[in-house]
C-alpha cells in the first residue's frame, strides 16, 4: 500500500513535489485509484520514472551498479546548478507487512547523501537507521543488531543504497520495505512490451491450472466486446522439430473456423492482453500498479472499467492500488458512469511552466461549484494542466509549408 511519494529534482520535476493518496474524507484511509493529468510533455510520465527509479536503485543498486559509476540519476537539465549541485530526492511512505513506513534517500552524481528508514508499529517511531553520507545511526530497538549493521555498513559502497545491502543479510527486519519495492510495485511498461511480451505473458496464464486464470482471463476478453469467442496456445509437439512456441490463435464469433493470430488483432485487443496480467495480478495479491498512458488504444468505457476492478469492494478486497496517467477527460466528467467515477481527492495534474519545470497538484485544491462539470471545467482550462494550442499558428505553418 502506497501512502505518498515525494521526488525532486528528477527529470522536470526541479523542486519538491508529493503524490499524496490519502482519502480526503478518511485521513487513516487511502485511494484505490488516482489518475495524473496534464498536457503532453507536461512531465507526467516522469513523475513515474522517479518511482520506477527509486525502486531500482532499492533492488539493483548493491548488485548491479558499477562501484565507480556513480549514480545513474536523471536531474534536471534546464538549471546547470541543478546538474550538480542540488541532490535529487525520493521518498515513500508505505504500508508493508501491516505496519506503516517511511523510507528515503537523497543522491547526487556521485553517492548516496543521506538514506533513513522509519517504522511506526503501534503508531510508535522506531528509527531502523539514518545515514549522512559515511556516518550511520540507529534507535534503541537496533542495539542488539549493531555489530552486525556496522559490518553491513562497511560494505555499502558510497553510490549504493544501505537498504539494497542490509535486506540481503538482514531480511527479518528490512525484508518488508524491501519486499514492496521488489514484488508489491508494479511499473507497467506499455512502450517497451513487444507482441511477442504479451503473447508470452497470454500463454502463460491460459496454461495455469491454478485458480482457473484462462477460464477467467478468456472472460474478461469477452466481456469487453472484442467479438473474440475463444484463444488458444497451442503446445509444441515432441516431434515437430520447432524451437519456438506456435503463435496464439483467435477464434472470433461468426468467423467459421477462420483464427487470427495476435498480430492482426486491434490495437485495443492487444493493449487490454497487455494490461490483464498485470490488474489481475495487483487485485489478487493487493499490489500498486502504475500505468503510464493507461487510455492508449482502449475505448474510454474500458478505460473505466478497469479503473472500477479497483474502486469496488467486490473485486479489489485485497486493497490493490491503480496510480495511472491520462488524457481522458471522460473520466472526469459522468458521461461514462452517471454518478461519476473518480473522486476529487483522486484526480492530480502536472503542469509544466516556461522554464521546463513541472509541478504537481490536487484537484482538491480547487473547489468547484458543480461537481458534475469537472471535464468541462478542465477542458475549459479551470485547472490548468492542458495545452495551449495555438490554432492560428498551425493555420500559418501549414501555408507556409505550401508556399515553400
Amino acid at each position: 500500500m502506497l501512502r505518498s511519494f515525494r521526488v525532486g529534482n528528477h527529470r522536470s520535476f526541479a523542486d519538491e513535489n508529493e503524490l499524496l493518496l490519502m482519502s480526503a474524507a478518511d485521513d487513516r484511509s487511502v485511494v484505490p485509484v488516482a489518475a495524473v493529468y496534464g498536457a503532453n510533455a507536461s512531465g507526467k510520465s516522469n513523475l513515474l520514472d522517479g518511482l520506477r527509479f527509486m525502486q531500482r536503485a532499492v533492488t539493483q543498486s548493491f548488485s548491479q551498479w558499477e562501484p565507480f559509476a556513480g549514480v545513474p540519476r536523471s536531474p534536471f537539465s534546464f538549471r546547470t546548478n541543478h546538474v550538480v549541485a542540488v541532490p535529487s530526492t525520493y521518498v515513500v511512505e508505505i504500508v508493508a507487512d501491516g505496519i506503516p513506513w517511511t523510507y528515503g534517500f537523497t543522491v547526487d552524481n556521485e553517492r548516496v547523501l543521506e538514506e533513513w528508514l522509519f517504522s511506526y508499529p503501534e503508531k510508535r517511531k522506531r528509527v531502523l537507521f539514518q545515514r549522512t553520507g559515511d556516518e550511520y545511526s540507529s534507535g534503541s530497538a537496533m542495539a542488539e543488531n549493531r555489530a552486525q549493521l556496522k559490518v553491513i555498513q562497511g560494505l555499502t559502497r558510497p553510490n549504493t543504497l544501505f537498504l539494497s545491502a542490509v535486506a540481503q543479510a538482514m531480511p527479518e527486519m528490512f525484508q518488508p520495505v524491501h519486499r514492496w519495492f521488489r514484488e508489491s510495485l508494479i511499473l507497467a511498461d506499455r512502450r517497451r512490451s513487444a507482441t511477442s511480451v504479451v503473447a508470452g505473458r497470454i500463454r502463460e496464464m491460459l496454461l495455469r491450472s491454478s485458480a482457473n486464470e484462462g477460464v477467467r482471463l478468456l472472460e474478461l476478453v469477452q466481456a469487453a466486446d472484442f467479438g473474440i469467442a475463444s484463444i488458444e496456445a497451442p503446445e509444441l509437439l515432441p516431434d515437430s522439430g520447432a524451437r519456438a512456441l506456435p503463435p496464439l490463435v483467435f477464434d472470433h464469433y461468426g468467423s467459421e473456423g477462420v483464427v487470427l493470430p495476435l498480430e492482426q488483432e486491434s490495437a485495443g485487443t492487444i493493449a487490454w492482453l497487455e494490461l490483464l496480467p498485470e490488474v489481475l495480478d495487483a487485485l489478487d495479491r493487493g499490489r500498486v500498479l502504475v500505468i503510464d498512458e493507461i487510455d492508449t488504444s482502449l475505448h474510454p468505457l474500458l478505460t473505466a472499467s478497469l479503473i472500477e476492478l479497483f474502486q469496488s469492494e467486490d473485486t479489489n478486497s485485497r486493497g490493490a492500488q491503480l496510480i495511472l496517467t491520462t488524457h481522458d477527460s471522460s473520466l472526469l466528467g459522468t458521461v461514462v458512469r452517471p454518478d461519476g467515477l473518480l473522486n476529487r481527492d483522486q484526480v492530480w495534474f502536472v503542469e509544466k511552466d516556461a522554464d521546463g519545470t513541472s509541478t504537481l497538484y490536487p484537484l482538491t485544491d480547487y473547489k468547484p461549484r458543480n461537481e458534475h462539470n469537472l471535464e468541462r471545467r478542465y477542458l475549459g482550462g479551470s485547472f490548468g494542466a492542458i495545452p495551449k494550442v495555438d490554432f492560428l499558428r498551425l493555420v500559418e505553418a501549414v501555408r507556409h509549408a505550401d508556399q515553400a
